[in-house]
């Protein structure tokens, strides 16, 4: 199939997650009802469960599945950059595993994009679009850590106006994932901010759709997370400064 001939490919991050795999046929069931062609793109970081197997024994039942098996762990923004830069779609959005996001959000992305959009997000917070929200919340202790991490990202990333800017559902133009994914750094849970900071930084139009996001209880991300999360940040704003990405 020609590069041409794609219109989406969803880019799904997974490690040891052979608990979240049924979340595929979701997935592709919504998708196998739009008129678009499309390819599902599932990378493993480095998984040693059976995620990979399971991965594999489901290719008959998901249509246009492709799997990308790296032997190494190396963090979900490595991942992602990876089915990003490998994908074939006119169109390439990455999503989680727990589906935390339902799929059939894409279809309020598809007319942003046909209005000229470059990169649209999906965002949980009010401020950011109205209904946004969270169906099942985080805990009340990770939504403070959250609310003040994003103030900290705002100022520090220059992401003024963006309030959500770590869900895990953010779909680029092919031209746009190209240029932002080739030339980012950071490999772990803090990509999200190192990629809407360059494409603001390239100028590229975003926009942003309210989504009813549902809390994952298995997430991976921890306090220590959180603060490595700062740092990187910190690090993503001495890069800028530096040109280091030009």
């Amino acid at each position: 199939m020609e590069k041409s001939e794609i219109y989406l490919s969803v880019i799904i991050p997974f490690y040891n997650d052979e608990k979240k795999i049924h979340n595929l046929e979701a997935v592709s069931g919504h998708l196998k009802k739009q008129a678009y062609s499309y390819e599902i793109l599932a990378v493993s970081d480095g998984s040693t469960d059976k995620t990979v197997e399971m991965l594999r024994n489901m290719m008959p039942q998901i249509p246009n599945l492709r799997i990308i098996d790296r032997k190494e762990n190396k963090g979900k923004g490595y991942t992602v950059r990876e089915g990003m830069l490998a994908a074939k779609g006119k169109v390439r959005l990455f999503t989680d595993s727990d589906n935390g996001t339902d799929i059939s959000n894409f279809d309020k992305m598809r007319p942003l994009f046909d209005q000229g959009y470059d990169v649209v997000i999906s965002s949980r917070d009010k401020k950011d679009a109205p209904g946004a929200g969270q169906k099942f919340p985080q805990p009340w202790f990770k939504r403070q850590l959250g609310n003040m991490a994003n103030l900290y990202i705002q100022i520090v990333a220059g992401l003024w106006g963006i309030w959500d800017t770590q869900n895990g559902f953010k779909a680029f133009r092919d031209y746009a994932a190209e240029r932002i994914f080739k030339i980012s750094k950071i490999d772990r849970w803090t990509f999200d901010v190192e990629v809407l900071s360059l494409a603001k930084k390239f100028s590229y139009k975003i926009g942003v759709i309210p989504i009813q996001w549902v809390n994952d209880p298995d997430s991976r991300v921890n306090i220590i997370g959180y603060i490595k999360s700062l740092f990187d940040v910190a690090g993503l704003r001495w890069n800028l400064m530096r040109g280091k990405y030009n």
